[in-house]
C-alpha cells in the first residue's frame, strides 16, 4: 500500500510487523487486533521470525553516521512521520463504545455514537477524512441490505468491520474482520440484514466502477 503492493491479510500483518505501513493502515491493523484476540498469536509470531532474523545478521557499521544524526536533529516537525498517538484528543482513554477500539477512536477522535456521517447515497453514509499519509481515509455506514456498487480498484483497499458484516462474492466480513482487494478484485459489497454495517476504509488510488448500467443504477438508488 502507497509504497508495496498489499494483496492478502498474511502481507498487511507482515508490512505491519517490518513498520512499513502507512499511518492509516497501521491503525486499522492495531484496530484489528484489538477486536480479534486470536490475532495477536500470528502477529506475535512474525515478530519473533524477524527478531531471530535481526539476530543472525551480521553487525554492520552506519554510513555517516554523524551525517545522519545531524539530519534527524535539524529535521523540522513536520517532516517527522506522524504516529496513532499524534491523533489522539484530550478524551481519557476509557473503553470505548461497542465496536470502537482504541486506536481508531483515537486517530478519528470520538466514539462511533458521534461519527458525523454525511449522506453519500441512499442507505450508505459515509464520514471522509480525506487523505493521510498518502492514504484516502474514511469511515461508512451501510443500511442493512444495502448493496456498494460493484468496483475494483487501481490500487489498495483495505476495510475493517466495526459492527455489523457485509458479503462480497470474496467472503463474509464480521466485526473484527479484514477486507482486501486490489485490481484483481471486481466486487459488490453488500450489508447483511440484521443491522447495519460500520466499518473504517483505507485507500491508496481511486475506485472504478464495473458491473452493467442497470445494476449500477439500482446500486445508486439503493
Amino acid at each position: 500500500m502507497v509504497r508495496e503492493h498489499i494483496d492478502t491479510i498474511d502481507s498487511l500483518m507482515a508490512r505491519y510487523v517490518a513498520g512499513t505501513l502507512p499511518l492509516p493502515a497501521q491503525v486499522l491493523v492495531q484496530s484489528h487486533l484489538e477486536l480479534r484476540e486470536g490475532a495477536r498469536t500470528f502477529v506475535s509470531d512474525l515478530e519473533a521470525m524477524a527478531g531471530d532474523t535481526l539476530e543472525s545478521l551480521a553487525p554492520a557499521p552506519i554510513a555517516a553516521r554523524d551525517d545522519l544524526l545531524d539530519r534527524i536533529f535539524q529535521s523540522k516537525p513536520d517532516s517527522i512521520r506522524l504516529t496513532p498517538m499524534d491523533f489522539a484528543t484530550d478524551m481519557p482513554r476509557t473503553a470505548p463504545s461497542e465496536g470502537m477500539p482504541l486506536a481508531l477512536r483515537d486517530f478519528v477522535g470520538f466514539d462511533i455514537a458521534d461519527v458525523p456521517w454525511r449522506t453519500k447515497m441512499p442507505g450508505f453514509k459515509e464520514y471522509d477524512m480525506g487523505e493521510i499519509d498518502g492514504c484516502h481515509v474514511s469511515m461508512f455506514w451501510l443500511r442493512p441490505g444495502r448493496a456498494v456498487p460493484a468496483h475494483t480498484h487501481h490500487g489498495c483497499e483495505i476495510s475493517l468491520v466495526l459492527k455489523g458484516a457485509f458479503s462480497d462474492g470474496m467472503g463474509r466480513y464480521g466485526p473484527g474482520d479484514i477486507s482486501v482487494a486490489d485490481d484483481d478484485i471486481d466486487h459488490r459489497p453488500v450489508a447483511e440484514s440484521h443491522g447495519p454495517c460500520i466499518g473504517f476504509a483505507v485507500t491508496d488510488a481511486p475506485l472504478r466502477l464495473t458491473g452493467s448500467f442497470r445494476q449500477l443504477i439500482g446500486d445508486l438508488i439503493g
